[in-house]
């Protein structure tokens, strides 16, 4: 089976699951807008059962945080209106932050930038909010922006994949 592209779940039941059945399907997350949809859709799946209980039995291309066996998180669908490129900064962020912390909303205000290393970030800052024009031109060459980039890492901003965050937010 070719690799799906888009959010999916495998979508089974428990009942098969403890009878020795892994039967089910998986089920492009995109074709729906809301949980109501998506459920309606997998009672439909395994409509051969009274009363299916739904087991997401595996999951593809969105952060483990809105997944579980027994259902997704709700923001999971506010997650599939995003972007690829807010998808990524999402992705980041919860993986400097914990998996199950934050929204997008939290994402957006931490966020600081994409850069190729902690001293591009750095030059950034000190660019940004001025300070760098405090440091006289011919006196630039001493600055130590390594240091200086590693202790903003050390307290006050987070990365990765070249993500950067505050930790502030």
């Amino acid at each position: 089976m070719e690799a799906l592209k888009n959010p999916s779940v495998y979508v089974g039941t428990y009942e098969k699951y403890n009878n020795g059945n892994i039967k089910g399907a998986w089920v492009d997350l995109t074709r729906f807008s809301n949980a109501e949809d998506f459920e309606a859709f997998c009672r439909e799946l395994h409509k051969d059962e009274e009363d299916p209980e739904i087991m997401l039995q595996d999951f593809e291309n969105f952060p483990e945080s809105f997944y579980s066996e027994s259902g997704l998180d709700d923001d999971i669908w506010e997650f599939l209106n995003l972007d690829d490129d807010d998808r990524e900064m999402l992705e980041a962020f919860k993986e400097c932050f914990g998996h199950s912390e934050g929204s997008i909303r939290d994402a957006r205000d931490a966020y600081f930038g994409q850069f190729d290393s902690d001293e591009d970030m750095a030059w950034d800052l000190l660019e940004g909010t001025g300070d760098l024009n405090e440091i006289p031109e011919k006196l630039r060459f001493y600055f130590d922006i390594e240091k200086y980039a590693r202790d903003l890492m050390i307290s006050d901003f987070s990365e990765s994949n070249g993500y950067y965050f505050s930790n502030n937010w």
